[in-house]
């Protein structure tokens, strides 16, 4: 992997625009660690989840984001679109990524599409799961949400020499350097397995 030596890819003309694409690292956690103490206090103290429940809550909203991951790298980050449009999105939103993976301000999701995101997905969840889970599965789908944004960071910016950094690090670093048609998890490889996309093509941009 070469070192990153030249300047960011500019998106918009506009200097307010493209300002919102590069972020620094920590405002994922300013913009979210309140949102989940919210949510935790909002369950517990005025909805009564209970702590069988709360621990329970906590492996079904990682496993949900660790899923809901897969599925948004792989379906909408890497959409195979035919048009113009669809193919400005994907760029927008993951293809600039792909073409400077070493960016250092463009490691973590730019709050303004994580909003959105987050939003549309909250809405869907709270037509499919009770209402009295909804905020402590959030809470914990939101801490998942910024482990997958820091290890993505790590594995970009880190030498990451633990067993476990080491190997996420690979198994990211393999999707862009070895196969972009796979290994879409980056916080967990557990549903490449499943899905059976451990191995893939390199695509040409």
């Amino acid at each position: 992997m070469k070192k990153r030596t030249g300047e960011s890819i500019r998106i918009f003309k506009n200097p307010i625009l493209e300002s919102f694409t590069h972020v620094h690292p920590i405002v994922p956690l300013v913009i979210w660690v309140p949102v989940i103490l919210f949510l935790f206090y909002r369950g517990v103290a005025l909805k009564n989840v209970n702590a069988l429940e709360f621990s329970g809550l906590f492996v079904f909203g990682i496993l949900l984001w660790t899923l809901t991951e897969y599925f948004l790298h792989r379906y909408v980050f890497h959409w195979n679109s035919k048009s113009a449009a669809g193919k400005y999105f994907v760029f927008l939103f993951h293809g600039l990524h792909h073409d400077d993976p070493q960016d250092p301000t463009r490691l973590v999701m730019p709050p303004v599409p994580a909003i959105i995101i987050v939003s549309i997905l909250w809405m869907l969840f709270s037509s499919v799961f009770p209402a009295h889970y909804i905020d402590v599965i959030m809470a914990y789908f939101l801490i998942g949400y910024l482990c997958y944004d820091y290890i993505h960071y790590a594995t970009h910016h880190f030498a990451m020499t633990s067993p476990v950094g080491a190997f996420l690090r690979k198994y990211h670093l393999q999707h862009h350097y070895a196969g972009e048609k796979s290994r879409y998890g980056v916080s967990s490889p557990l549903w490449d397995y499943i899905f059976k996309t451990t191995k893939g093509p390199k695509v040409d941009h």
